[in-house]
């Protein structure tokens, strides 16, 4: 039995980078979410407001009081401890009492806080599922690109024997026989550049799900559903400015309950000589904020000011969110357009002319140049197409993940 199972385990470890070997879109997504260390700061910074916020409307601790009173220095009873009857050994018990609107305004304060602190974490999520999901399509287009190379090469294989072909019946020049080694020198030049590509989109998504970068995307390009119309204010950002605006109110509360008086309370017990009786006394003391012009009322202008901050602060974020979301829809609609007619026609056309310049070539009615030129573009055409798809698919995750991601995705 142990021996099956540690077979098992073996086979298992050894088929995991097998089966690891391939990265797809949900895998990054789910990766960075666990792995970020953005969140992870996003996570222990709520942590710590919510814990914060246990005490925010308790009492201040109490203060243990002692003391000696009345001890002489001077006269016949001098640095004695008993020989002044007005000697008094005292401990006791202080508490201060903040007043009700303080500590009302401080446990809103705190709560308003923890929620602060809840919507930026949704902000930074939404922030890394979108950068992570950019930086795999730009990976995963880099690999659409490089699959293409195969074909061209292959193609290339087909021209230089078109070529030979050609020469050896005595049609074309010479030179001709160097064109097609050309043109697969620049094909392994433009697979270089891509190498390069590949490198800097690895390094990119390694930012956001660590080692696993490393494994080559796979999949389908993603075809999120993308909700219209759009309501502008779901944005995280947007939603993010209730609860900052309930924090700067209630740091507006909290400056104007200064005005409200602090009391606090004091319990003492004095011991004295044998000959005398101990006694205990009770004092109460009360703030007198008299002077609010001075002290108070600046601090509520101060947070007065921060609150209407605030308010210009969310309506430029709106504008320019209205604005972000105006461009990303008609950039997302041409790029639509550009991938159906790259599709459609350019593509297409672009295989189209190199058959019959190939055709052409081969019948001795068209110049070798003029098939190259027409392979070149087929080159520039299929990359383009990877392009716009990839550009596409880039927009598409702004506008998802900020207005159609479900929010408990």
């Amino acid at each position: 039995m142990n021996s099956l199972y540690m077979r098992a385990l073996a086979v298992g470890v050894l088929a995991w980078p097998l089966l690891a070997s391939a990265l797809t879109l949900d895998d990054a997504l789910r990766l960075a979410q666990t792995t970020a260390p953005s969140l992870a700061a996003e996570s222990a910074k709520l942590q710590a407001a919510t814990q914060a916020a246990i005490p925010a409307g308790e009492l201040p601790d109490p203060k243990l009081v002692v003391g000696l009173q009345n001890f002489p220095i001077g006269g016949p009873d001098r640095g004695t401890l008993y020989g002044d009857d007005m000697t008094e050994q005292m401990v006791g018990i202080q508490q201060q009492v903040p007043s009700r609107d303080k500590r009302k305004a401080r446990v809103e304060l705190a709560d308003a806080t923890v929620a602060r602190t809840a919507a930026e974490g949704r902000v930074e999520r939404l922030n890394v599922r979108q950068a992570t999901a950019q930086a795999w399509i730009r990976a995963y287009a880099v690999e659409r690109k490089d699959a293409l190379f195969q074909d061209f090469y292959r193609q290339n294989r087909l021209l230089q024997d078109s070529v030979r072909a050609q020469l050896a019946g005595g049609r074309g020049q010479p030179s001709d026989a160097v064109i097609p080694r050309q043109e697969a020198a620049e094909l392994a030049e433009r697979e270089d550049a891509l190498t390069e590509q590949r490198a800097q989109a690895r390094a990119a998504l390694k930012r956001w799900i660590g080692a696993a970068a490393s494994e080559a995307p796979s999949g389908q390009w993603p075809n999120w559903p993308l909700a219209h119309p759009y309501n502008l204010h779901q944005h995280p950002e947007l939603q993010a400015f209730a609860p900052r605006t309930r924090e700067a109110e209630a740091r507006l509360r909290e400056a104007k309950a200064q005005k409200t008086s602090d009391w606090s309370w004091e319990v003492d017990y004095q011991h004295r000589g044998r000959e005398y009786g101990d006694m205990v006394s009770l004092q109460l003391s009360f703030d007198l904020p008299i002077f609010p012009g001075r002290r108070q009322n600046p601090g509520i202008a101060a947070r007065q000011a921060e609150l209407d901050q605030l308010d210009a602060e969310r309506e430029a974020a709106t504008r320019e969110h209205t604005q972000v979301l105006d461009d990303d829809l008609a950039t997302y609609q041409r790029l639509d357009r550009a991938v159906q007619r790259s599709q459609d026609s350019l593509v297409p056309l672009a295989e189209e002319k190199v058959a019959l310049s190939l055709a052409g070539y081969r019948a001795g009615k068209t110049e070798l140049m003029a098939l190259v030129s027409a392979r070149r573009e087929l080159v520039d055409a299929r990359f383009k197409q990877i392009d716009v798809i990839e550009q596409r698919a880039l927009v598409g995750a702004q506008l998802y993940f900020a207005y159609g991601e479900p929010a408990n995705d």
